[in-house]
């Protein structure tokens, strides 16, 4: 039987919905990425518009391999498309997953839409999936992901040196994050009141 983890699933709150990735996202998440033109960061990995259909092609083909459950992050109530987020690196046998592969579109960072998002992810691994933890990776120089990391409350684990090499040659440093299970109800009041308050 398909571990729950891999089986695509929507999530919904006030702010945003994360439905299941599908190609015919494709025009919308161009449009998403426009805003801000996200993919010229050096120090992440964001399909530029014309990669835009391969990027759909390569997190479908990790889904269907098992070790990645893809969303397509939409704004509410509006209902436009603004982003990506997933489930990646999938340990059924932990369980465990790591949020990540996430971008949004520049006119919705920093907003409450990123904060329910990750209270709806983590709300999902640890409450209906059973996870033992949940993990967050970015680059050493993605300063404005680490702060966004750390304020969800997740804990640096570490930071793996020469992890990988990025498409421009240079050598990426991850920061290691993680959220674990006895952890989740107090991260989960946290956010809560985050939002309450409308607090990006």
């Amino acid at each position: 039987m398909p571990s729950p983890l891999l089986k695509p699933t929507s999530l919904a709150g006030q702010h945003v919905e994360l439905i299941p990735l599908a190609m015919a996202h494709k025009d919308g998440l161009i449009d998403a990425v426009n805003d801000g033109q996200l993919w010229q960061l050096w120090y992440t990995s964001i399909p530029a518009p014309d990669r835009m259909a391969a990027e759909i092609e390569r997190r479908l083909a990790l889904q269907a391999a098992g070790t990645m459950l893809p969303f397509t992050v939409i704004e509410r109530p509006s209902g436009r498309i603004v982003g990506m987020t997933t489930y990646m690196n999938i340990d059924a046998a932990g369980p465990r997953v790591e949020i990540g592969s996430t971008w949004y579109a520049r006119s919705v960072q920093r907003t409450p839409l990123n904060t329910e998002a990750k209270l709806l992810l983590l709300g999902h691994a640890f409450e209906q999936l059973d996870c033992l933890a949940v993990e967050f990776r970015t680059h050493f120089f993605n300063h404005q992901s680490r702060r966004a990391i750390e304020r969800l409350g997740a804990k640096l684990d570490g930071i793996l040196r020469s992890h990988q090499r990025a498409a421009n040659g240079t050598l990426r440093d991850t920061c290691v994050y993680s959220i674990i299970a006895s952890e989740w109800p107090t991260v989960r009041a946290h956010l809560s009141w985050q939002l309450h308050r409308g607090n990006p």
